[in-house]
C-alpha cells in the first residue's frame, strides 16, 4: 500500500469474514498481554492456542481456565502449523528479534506499540514483513475507539475544513518508567492517533521537543513536542508524569470548524464547534499592499452520538480482517514506523536543546528484503 494512502476506517461491528477462526499466540502476559487475551478469546475471528511468557506462571494466570498451551518458549509457539498469528506484548526493546522470528516463520504480527525501540529495527521488521508477505500491524488502540473514527470521518469529509493546528493533551500523576522517558511512553498515543486522522498520516516537516526532569529520575517526565505539518499547520502534544490531574483532549482547529475531543467525558467525547476567525484580505493603498481584517464567526456546538464498545475488539477483528483479505491493515507497520520515526526525531531534538530536526525516515524508501 503507497505510504500516502489513507486506508478505509475499520469495521466497529466485527465478526467473521468467512471460513473458520485464525489461530493465534499471545507473547507477552505482562501489563497488556491479559488485554489482548480478553480480546482474542471473545472475537469470533481468532482461537488463542497459546500464551508464551518467560515467566510460565505468570503465563498461566493470564491463560485461566482457557485451553491453551502455555509455554516459555516461543520457538515452540513458531513450531505449530495450526498458529496463523502471533500478538507481541512485550517491551520495545524485544519486539523487532520476536517479531522478526515470528515473520521468518510465516507467522503473521501484531506489535503492541511502538513498533519497536528505534527506526532502524522498524524498517526491518517492515521490510521483512512485505518480503514475506504478511502482515505486520501496530496495536495503535486508540485509532479503533469510536471516537477516533469518528475524527477521521470528519476530517476526511472536510467538516473541519483546512487543518490549522492541533493542540494535544496527554497528562497524569503516572508512574515514571525504568527504561524509557514520557516522550516514549505517553506520546506514541497522540502521535498515532494524528497518523490515523490526517489525510496522508503524520508527515512533519520537522520535529522540536523540550523536556524536563524536575524530580531527578534520570529521565525527562515533562516534554511538548511541536510538529509543524505541510501547509503551514501546526501540531503540538504535551505530555507529563507529573500532573496531580488526569487530562486526555485533543483540539483540531480548522478553517471552517473546530473539534475538541475529550477523552475523560463519557457523556460528550467530541465537541464540534462551529467558531473561528475568518480573514479578509484587504487593498490599502495605489502600491497594493494588504493587510487583512479580522471578523469572528460565532456558530453551533453539536455532539455527535458515538457507540460504547472496546477499542481493542475492533483492532483484533482488524487484524484478522486484514489477513483473510491480504491487504494492509488500517495501522499497519509503515504507521507504527512513522510515529517511530517522530519519538526518535524527538530524542535527537532533545540532545540539541530543542532544535527543529528533520524527520530522515519519511525521504527513504522501504526497500524489500530477500
Amino acid at each position: 500500500m503507497p505510504a500516502s494512502s489513507y486506508p478505509s476506517t475499520p469495521s466497529a461491528t466485527g465478526g467473521t469474514d468467512g471460513g473458520p477462526p485464525l489461530g493465534i499466540a499471545v507473547v507477552g502476559a505482562g501489563y497488556w498481554g491479559p488485554n489482548l487475551v480478553r480480546n482474542l478469546v471473545r472475537s469470533p475471528d481468532w482461537e488463542l492456542l497459546a500464551v508464551c511468557d518467560l515467566d510460565p506462571e505468570r503465563a498461566r494466570e493470564v491463560a485461566g481456565q482457557h485451553d491453551v498451551q502455555v509455554t516459555d518458549s516461543l520457538a515452540d509457539v513458531l513450531a505449530r502449523d495450526d498458529v496463523d498469528a502471533v500478538a507481541v506484548a512485550t517491551p520495545a526493546r524485544t519486539h523487532h528479534p520476536i517479531a522478526v522470528e515470528a515473520l521468518r516463520a510465516g507467522k503473521h504480527v501484531l506489535v503492541e506499540k511502538p513498533l519497536a525501540d528505534g527506526v532502524e529495527a522498524g524498517r526491518a521488521m517492515v521490510e521483512l514483513a512485505r518480503s514475506q508477505g504478511l502482515v505486520l500491524m501496530a496495536d495503535h488502540t486508540y485509532c479503533y475507539t469510536p471516537a477516533v473514527e469518528k475524527i477521521r470521518e470528519l476530517v476526511a469529509d472536510g467538516a473541519l475544513g483546512e487543518i490549522l493546528y492541533v493542540d494535544s493533551v496527554r497528562i497524569n500523576l503516572g508512574l515514571v518508567q525504568p527504561d524509557v522517558d514520557v516522550f516514549w511512553d505517553l506520546a506514541p498515543h497522540d502521535l498515532s492517533v494524528l497518523d490515523h486522522v490526517l489525510p496522508g498520516g503524520l508527515r512533519p516537516l520537522g520535529v522540536a521537543a523540550q523536556g524536563a526532569d524536575p524530580v531527578g529520575a534520570g529521565r525527562p517526565c515533562v516534554g511538548y513536542l511541536s510538529l509543524p505539518l505541510p501547509g503551514g499547520a501546526m501540531a503540538h502534544v504535551h505530555v507529563n508524569w507529573l500532573s496531580p490531574t488526569k487530562i486526555r483532549q485533543m483540539v483540531i482547529g480548522g478553517s471552517e470548524r473546530t473539534l475538541v475531543w475529550d477523552d475523560l467525558n463519557p457523556q460528550q467525547r467530541i465537541s464540534v464547534y462551529d467558531r473561528g476567525v475568518d480573514l479578509v484580505q484587504q487593498s490599502v493603498d495605489s502600491a497594493d499592499r494588504r493587510t487583512a481584517s479580522v471578523s469572528y464567526r460565532l456558530g453551533d456546538t453539536w455532539s455527535p452520538a458515538l457507540p460504547e464498545r472496546e477499542a481493542l475488539g475492533a483492532m483484533v477483528h482488524e487484524f484478522a480482517a486484514s489477513i483473510r483479505e491480504e491487504r494492509a491493515p488500517a495501522t499497519d507497520g509503515e504507521a507504527g514506523l512513522r510515529v517511530l520515526s517522530v519519538l526518535e526525531a524527538a530524542a535527537t531534538s532533545l540532545r540539541a536543546r530543542g532544535a527543529l530536526v528533520d524527520v530522515a525516515i519519511l525521504d527513504r524508501p522501504l526497500e524489500i528484503v530477500r
